[in-house]
Formats: C-alpha cells, structure tokens, sequence
C-alpha cells in the first residue's frame, strides 16, 4: 500500500522519489499497524491461554505474535528503502518509477 500511495504522488503530484515514499509512510503507517496489532489480538489468547492442552497452543501464540511483530517492523523500515533503491536504479536506466508509468497510460 505504500508503493501504491508513493507512485499515485509522484504521478500526480510530481513530487520527488524521496518526498513521495515519506508521505506515504506517514499516510499509510496507522492502517498498517491498526491491522497488525488487530492480528497480534486475535493471537493473544492462544498465547496466554491457560488450561487443558495449552502447552500445545502457547508455541503456536508465540510465534504467530513474534512473526508478526518482527515482520513489521522488519517490512516497515526496508518497504522506503527498497522503493528509493529501485528508483534511484530506474533513474541510472534512464526509466523512473513514474515516468516509465506515465509513458505507458493511454492519452
């Protein structure tokens, strides 16, 4: 969803790689954690849960807990990073993200 947003302000917009990818971090950032932390949640209980057969779940939680957490961070610190590295490459090509975009939409 961020490249997505970052693209739509570069076409239409006509703001750098760098300028464009930040405002979409910072659009695009609550969404994307509302819907983690929604799953990490729903994970809870398997985690903490108590009773007959919890030790056969609680892993389970745990993992599930622990991917998500280190998945997101992991994915919202490289998702800008990756995006300016390819743009940078495009650029060095001779084709950047949105104006390889733009050449190709129908007038």
């Amino acid at each position: 969803m961020m490249i997505d947003f970052a693209l739509e302000a570069q076409r239409h917009q006509g703001l750098p790689a760098r300028e464009a990818i930040y405002q979409a971090c910072l659009l695009r950032l609550r969404p994307i954690l509302m819907t983690t932390v929604a799953a990490i949640f729903g994970a809870l209980p398997l985690m903490l849960g108590t009773g007959v057969g919890s030790e056969l779940r609680r892993p389970l939680g745990l993992a599930i807990v622990g991917g998500l957490a280190f998945s997101q961070v992991l994915t919202l610190y490289t998702t800008p990073v990756i995006y300016l590295f390819f743009e940078r490459l495009g650029e060095r090509f001779g084709m950047g993200a949105a104006g390889s975009a733009l050449a190709t939409e129908a007038p």
